[in-house]
């Protein structure tokens, strides 16, 4: 198979982990590769994925070569993959717009950003790089609350006619006039707001899916959670927060048997742990009635490593999206963005988008459109 080749915003944590398992796959067997949910998707395996441009705005990543800037600080997250080959890929000074909170000002260096003194790059330069590139999808790992950098970047797919994958939680993939637009252009999208592959969400959602199917009232909730990483110091600044606890929250109150009131569920980020690093704690609570309004609870404690745990959803979406632009679909893929994200055009509990994605996967047969037609089909059916 060929390459797929993709444009990364965003060199922090989770660039890295997924830069990582490109080359940490390439070691393994199917039999061996633990922590992938499919080994293949449309015979694009985890290593067939290529990163051909990459923008950021820290100087201690800007113009070095990608495979060496994912290690750069402020970076914490577990390397399990070293000694990467250089790529001859360097990163591009990026757009800082509101990408960067001006109270990470506040914290040391290794700790938080340092924009680099460069020239940022305008809208026709990144179009220009993205189109030099070859890259076919564009994924977007900006930092939450970055609303302007990331409608940025998604005009900048749109212009170089690029599929885009959103995990972050500003709505673009679910805004209808966003969506309209990539399906105009016959462009495939999946978003918004990365699902992890066994995170605080996901968990939540099947535990309060489970309540429902087993006939417990489910009466309150909450979901805290705990993180050193970058992202969770960003998210100190509660002002940034209006889109992520949307997402968080409607993720699960779309699988509750009836939405909760709002003073009891809450669900979001809670507090920056510096030693932490990419280790996200969760702590979860669930209240409920059983068989003659018996009381009953559930605690749990959930710790994982917060940025490899969104790497393997992120290499499923790059090569649905891809399956997308070999087929000519364009527009929202409904069932990867069920899936993958918690923010989706319209959600579905996780068996039905477990399903619409394999149906997605293996239920098409779509002559494959070469890359130089796509630009002049008309808009695809989407998934």
């Amino acid at each position: 198979m060929s390459k797929i080749k993709i444009a990364v915003v965003g060199v922090g944590n989770c660039a890295s982990s997924l830069i990582q398992g490109l080359y940490y796959y390439q070691s393994k067997t199917e039999q061996e590769a633990v922590g992938l949910m499919h080994w293949e998707i449309g015979g694009y395996r985890p290593f067939d994925i290529e990163v051909v441009a990459a923008f950021d705005i820290d100087k201690r990543k800007v113009g070095k070569d990608v495979n060496e800037a994912i290690f750069a600080l402020p970076n914490c997250t577990a390397v399990f993959c070293k000694d990467l080959p250089k790529s001859g890929v360097k990163v591009n000074m990026g757009k800082v717009l509101d990408g960067v909170s001006a109270h990470m000002e506040d914290y040391p260096e290794k700790r938080t950003f340092v924009i680099a003194d460069q020239l940022e790059s305008d809208f026709d330069e990144v179009v220009r790089i993205l189109k030099k590139s070859g890259a076919e999808i564009l994924i977007n790992y900006l930092p939450v609350g970055s609303e302007e950098a990331t409608q940025f970047y998604a005009e900048c797919a749109l212009a170089a006619n690029l599929g885009y994958i959103n995990c972050m939680p500003v709505f673009i993939a679910s805004n209808p006039e966003w969506a309209a637009r990539f399906k105009a252009k016959n462009l495939p999208i999946i978003g918004d707001d990365i699902k992890a592959q066994l995170g605080a969400t996901i968990t939540h959602r099947v535990l309060t899916d489970l309540f429902k199917k087993r006939g417990v009232k489910l009466d309150r909730t909450y979901q805290i959670n705990t993180g050193g990483n970058t992202d969770f110091l960003n998210m100190l600044n509660r002002a940034r927060l209006s889109s992520k606890k949307i997402s968080k929250t409607e993720a699960v109150q779309s699988v509750t048997a009836e939405p909760l009131d709002w003073e009891n569920i809450h669900i979001g980020p809670s507090d920056y742990v510096p030693w932490q690093n990419d280790n996200k704690v969760c702590f979860l609570r669930m209240e409920g009635r059983m068989f003659g309004d018996v009381p009953m609870n559930i605690e749990l404690r959930l710790s994982v490593e917060d940025s490899p745990n969104s790497a393997g959803v992120a290499i499923d979406s790059i090569r649905c999206c891809k399956l997308a632009l070999d087929r000519g679909e364009g527009g929202i893929l409904s069932g990867p963005s069920a899936y993958f994200k918690k923010h989706p055009p319209k959600q579905y509990t996780d068996d039905e988008a477990y399903q619409m994605t394999e149906q997605f996967i293996n239920g098409n047969n779509h002559v494959p459109v070469p890359a130089e037609a796509r630009n002049g089909v008309a808009a695809g059916v989407v998934s």
